[in-house]
């Protein structure tokens, strides 16, 4: 199983006891520590560590005893639930366990039905005081890079670049696959930088109406135009004195590009309807998925504001660029719509872990986030395995991709793509191409076979393959 539970006891028959209840009752893994100093080291070993989930402690040990071991996993793993148990019934240990931030205190001998209570309400608990830090983090503005989920060194890369650029006061550029977290990174960025408290402000460039982008960024005047009903002050100066995200940037429009070429150059914006320049004081992070160089060339973008928005660039990587992560995410979105959807929590075998760790996930993380939560929704046990994601039918699990290919993974050679990368339904045009594609591979190219195991018409076949009879 992918969460494990570390259990530290000196007592090895009490410790086997422990960990088979964890397996065999509650379906998750153990790993066995006989005292402190074994757990620790377990603690900071990089391949168990992101497992963890929980640590149940003995109170009485050898060289280092519970309280010890307690004070120093709550000081150096904040959000890693523990729970202590022991054979004395002195209440003064339970209180000062509780206090040192223990989720709960058991008796030894421990009772199956109370231990399992127990496991359960910690995850629990460990799982919401996760994300209430980062959702308090992203709500004040302090969202850091140690936020950021993983560690791979494709990301440990970018993100020493990122400090940097969230030390000086420059525009940055951030370019990268869709899905690939450009908002989350641009918020670390703001929250490691002087603005620190300050609004960040994020918009898509691209889904704002072409008429509105201008009022939308600078804002207007009441009466500016028909439906100006009401004075707006626009988003940069909402964002005075902190960070505007431009995300999308390569979508806005010629003359938009030149107004913010000169919000830039004049640190100053006019809002629709005024004759009133007005001085800002705001930090801008942009961001695309586009080749703004070949935009260029094509006459889609203005090389002047390229030069001025790309003073820093940073290219962040593709999830398939850092698998070492995704099982990181795996567990954060599990943890996440667990708390969302208020569903149990639930784990998944090994094989689909590590099925889904080597995927080359076109859609990134957004892509993975969607799969997990389907997969989450039709899975009616509290373990997922591979079916309950081959059976969505999602991009991610579909060898078959738009031009037929389905060698990716033969395991699930099988299974065809409903789903877009980004998580959208496919039409149905594409869905009946990637069929009548799959239908001609398996029928080594015959198309009179490939026709009539589809129910369909050889010329129909031919006139919809727009091939040659």
């Amino acid at each position: 199983m992918s969460r494990k539970i570390l259990i530290v006891e000196d007592e090895s028959s009490q410790r086997r006891m422990l960990a088979l209840l964890v397996q065999k009752k509650l379906g998750l893994g153990a790993i066995e520590a006989d005292g402190g100093r074994t757990a620790l080291s377990i603690l900071r070993d990089g391949i168990h560590r992101d497992n963890i989930c929980l640590v149940i402690i003995d109170f009485n040990m050898p060289e280092m005893n519970g309280m010890e071991l307690l004070d120093i996993i709550k000081q150096q793993y904040t959000n890693l639930p523990v729970i202590m148990l022991t054979g004395s019934k002195d209440v003064d240990v339970a209180v000062k366990a509780m206090k040192l931030g223990a989720s709960d205190f058991l008796n030894k001998p421990v009772d199956p039905s109370r231990f399992m209570v127990s496991v359960r309400n910690a995850l629990k608990m460990g799982v919401l005081e996760k994300e209430v830090k980062r959702l308090k983090h992203k709500d004040e503005n302090t969202f850091l890079f140690e936020d950021l989920i993983g560690h791979d060194s494709g990301l440990l890369d970018v993100v020493s670049v990122g400090r940097k650029a969230a030390s000086a006061d420059i525009p940055v550029l951030l370019t990268g696959e869709t899905g690939v977290g450009k908002e989350v990174f641009a918020r670390a960025i703001h929250g490691e930088s002087a603005r620190v408290g300050g609004p960040f402000v994020a918009i898509n460039c691209g889904a704002i109406p072409e008429s509105l982008v201008e009022s939308t960024l600078f804002g207007h005047e009441k009466g500016a135009f028909t439906g100006a009903i009401s004075k707006s002050l626009g988003r940069f100066r909402e964002a005075e004195g902190g960070t505007i995200f431009l995300d999308e940037i390569g979508e806005l429009p010629l003359d938009a590009q030149v107004k913010i070429l000169r919000v830039l150059q004049e640190k100053e914006i006019r809002a629709v309807g005024s004759d009133k320049a007005i001085p800002i004081n705001v930090r801008v992070i942009s961001a695309t998925n586009r080749d703004l160089e070949n935009d260029i060339a094509e006459g889609r973008f203005r090389d002047d504001l390229y030069f001025r928005l790309n003073v820093l660039p940073i290219t962040l990587p593709a999830l398939r660029e850092r698998k070492a992560d995704i099982p990181l995410f795996i567990h954060h979105f599990i943890e996440r719509f667990s708390i969302t959807e208020g569903w149990s929590l639930k784990d998944l075998t090994d094989e689909a872990k590590n099925t889904l760790s080597q995927w080359n996930w076109t859609g990134n993380v957004r892509e993975l986030e969607n799969t997990i939560h389907r997969a989450m929704v039709l899975c009616e046990n509290d373990i997922m395995n591979i079916e309950d994601f081959t059976l969505l039918s999602n991009t991610a699990y579909s060898p078959i991709s738009d031009n037929g290919d389905s060698s990716e993974n033969p395991v699930l050679k099988n299974t065809l793509a409903l789903f877009e990368p980004d998580g959208s339904l496919k039409t149905m045009d594409k869905i009946e191409q990637n069929a009548m594609q799959f239908a001609l591979q398996h029928h080594d190219g015959n198309v009179t076979q490939a026709a009539r195991s589809l129910d369909m018409a050889k010329s129909t076949f031919y006139r919809k393959r727009q091939i040659e009879p």
